[in-house]
């Protein structure tokens, strides 16, 4: 182990030794290189003669350009663009959404939480994360809707073993006691059990009640109190996009932070959904946890070895991107703009909603419960799903996700509201065609 990794490691033994337990081995041996990184940093703030460390071109003094990608930028500076970007991110970037994370979580007041780490994109912020915390043979607890892209990320490429739980009952809420269940019987075979709460969840678009978040927290917490270990993850990709009033509107991160020593939450959130920049790529990985004493120097040190990760696989996320981010959230107008978008998303759903209590599809499917986000599910009562796909794309040119034989995804966020109504006649057309 090198040496920076095992001062880091000390660090964060001292403020809460459990996070070290829950750490998986390349975890426990990341650290943020001092290397070519370090002395560059140095040579920008001294180096005022001549400088000649940094791994770009210059000219004149200035970012060597091409003239026909600045044409493109309309006004974006080079050097806020075309150079690179920290590998923890800009660092104004990383301010401003943590101040956003405060401002949308009002159960974080009087906590304190990690700087975000910038990503590129939450998919990327989850492959940091199991990166760091997960260890071949790890379970993970997910319910069975699940977004597929976790198999992938856990299974495949870090050997973990995903335990799935019943998603919702059947009067049509989260699966509490399924979920409570399944994190009793794991947290007595296993010293350290990972959750990832995907809320809004994807694929149903289905939010937890404030009832049913004070439910998790209590039942993760009471695990953790029994001497398991605990590393609670919010997927937090569509968050905001609530339209229900008992919908819970802020993230399980905000209430899971300082919880318990053994409780760790880790938040990955971006603004791919919730500012309406898909690929700009821009994600991010925040801590929140109990620390002994100051709990600067070990988030500090999470933060190194999150970064380090990010230098070890993709050096940095596009400096433009973030840029482009940074100055939108910073626009006098930004708010009254993503307000607008919500509400056009919003309506669609209760769209949806008023489509769908029409009983006359009420023996072709059953709606899933849905109160945010971008989709809604069906489950299918007399046709395969994949049957009905294909059907509906061949014969009339309709798109939709089958999950699995019963199950079909309906993203609204990507149909106008006028032309809801068609959708869901020309899904029972085709059942009835197929039955």
């Amino acid at each position: 182990m090198y040496t920076i990794a095992k001062q880091l490691n000390e660090v964060i033994q001292k403020g809460n030794p459990h996070l070290i337990e829950m750490m998986s081995q390349i975890g426990r041996n990341l650290f943020f290189p001092k290397g070519i990184l370090t002395q560059g940093a140095e040579a920008k703030e001294k180096a005022y003669r001549l400088n000649a460390t940094v791994g770009i071109a210059k000219e004149q003094g200035r970012t060597m350009r091409l003239d026909s990608v600045m044409l493109a930028l309309k006004g974006i500076r080079p050097r806020e663009s075309l150079t690179y970007a920290p590998s923890f991110g800009i660092p104004e970037l990383r301010q401003h959404w943590q101040g956003r994370i405060f401002e949308k979580n009002p159960s974080l007041e009087s906590k304190t939480i990690s700087l975000p780490i910038v990503t590129c994109g939450i998919t990327h912020a989850i492959s940091v994360f199991a990166d760091i915390w997960v260890d071949p043979g790890d379970v993970i607890l997910l319910p069975d809707m699940m977004w597929g892209n976790y198999n992938m990320i856990f299974c495949v490429r870090k050997g973990a073993t995903i335990k799935q739980f019943s998603t919702f009952t059947e009067a049509g809420g989260f699966n509490l006691p399924a979920f409570e269940e399944k994190v009793g019987q794991e947290a007595k075979k296993h010293k350290k059990i990972i959750v990832m709460l995907n809320f809004l969840h994807n694929p149903s678009g289905y939010t937890v009640t404030r009832q049913e978040g004070d439910a998790i927290l209590n039942i993760l917490a009471e695990a953790a109190t029994t001497g398991t270990n605990i590393v609670a993850a919010t997927d937090d990709s569509y968050f905001g996009l609530f339209y229900e009033e008992d919908t819970l509107k802020e993230s399980m991160f905000a209430r899971l932070t300082d919880q318990n020593s053994r409780l760790l939450a880790v938040k990955l959130d971006g603004c791919t959904k919730e500012n309406f920049v898909w690929g700009l790529r821009v994600g991010f990985v925040t801590y929140g946890c109990r620390v002994e004493g100051n709990p600067a120097p070990v988030y500090e040190a999470l933060e190194k070895k999150t970064a380090g990760c990010v230098r070890g696989s993709i050096s940095n996320a596009s400096h433009l991107s973030q840029t482009l981010v940074l100055k939108s959230m910073q626009d006098e107008n930004f708010r009254q703009e993503t307000q607008e978008k919500f509400e056009i998303l919003k309506r669609r759903a209760k769209r949806v909603k008023q489509v769908l209590a029409d009983p006359k599809y009420k023996d072709a499917w059953d709606v899933y419960p849905f109160n945010s986000g971008y989709f809604m599910c069906i489950r299918l009562k007399s046709v395969n799903a994949e049957s009905l796909r294909i059907h509906l794309l061949e014969k009339y040119g309709i798109g939709l996700i089958s999950i699995d034989e019963k199950n079909l995804r309906i993203a609204f966020s990507c149909i106008e509201e006028k032309d809801i109504p068609e959708l869901f006649e020309t899904i029972l057309k085709g059942v009835s065609e197929l039955s």
